[in-house]
């Protein structure tokens, strides 16, 4: 039988390869976005960004060996539900955006921005799903203190992040989106 910490060292190791297969995707798309004369902002948060997510997953399989954190029960399979929910809307953004998604700042002139999908709804769904991912996946096994750090450095980080994007967006996208929550969806009323 896998014991809980194996299970979680494992569901770690799959998301790193899952972060190795989106690397593989937004370098392919981003090679397509410069061909079609797209342009790169944010180079100097994106290493930053690279950075903070790779520490973030060796934190949180760190803190649950090192520290010895016990599987948390009830609260742990919860933590797994909503890790597994954020891991849908990312992907539900991703398939949404299709060629145009990718983990760096690449505008293509001219494009209309996309609507469809998690995108009729909110702003920035890939950022509600990492939102949830950082607070959610240390929590399965106990990782609080990871949990915490890491949900405030995302913060500070987004804030940086999403003036950027939505800098380079330029006035279509705030167009089509002054409508629209950035993270939360409006419940429609009546």
């Amino acid at each position: 039988m896998v014991s809980t910490l194996g299970g979680y060292l494992g569901f770690l190791g799959l998301l790193v390869a899952e972060r190795l297969v989106e690397l593989v995707l937004s370098k392919r798309n981003a090679a397509r976005a410069f061909a079609r004369g797209g342009v790169e902002t944010g180079q100097g948060h994106y290493r930053v960004m690279v950075v903070f997510h790779t520490l973030f997953l060796a934190a949180c399989g760190a803190e649950v060996v090192w520290l010895a954190r016990p599987f948390p029960g009830a609260l742990g399979l919860g933590a797994l539900g909503v890790a597994l929910v954020a891991q849908a809307l990312r992907y539900w953004a991703i398939a949404s955006l299709g060629e145009h998604w990718n983990t760096r700042i690449i505008v293509v002139p001219g494009l209309p921005p996309v609507t469809r999908g998690p995108y009729r709804f909110l702003r920035h769904p890939n950022y509600v799903a990492v939102v949830l991912e950082l607070a959610a996946v240390p929590l399965i096994h106990g990782a609080w203190v990871t949990a915490l750090v890491f949900s405030l450095g995302n913060a500070l980080l987004l804030r940086v992040r999403i003036r950027a994007e939505e800098a380079a967006l330029g006035s279509a996208y705030a167009q089509t989106f002054a409508d629209k929550p950035r993270f939360i969806p409006e419940v429609p009323r009546g």
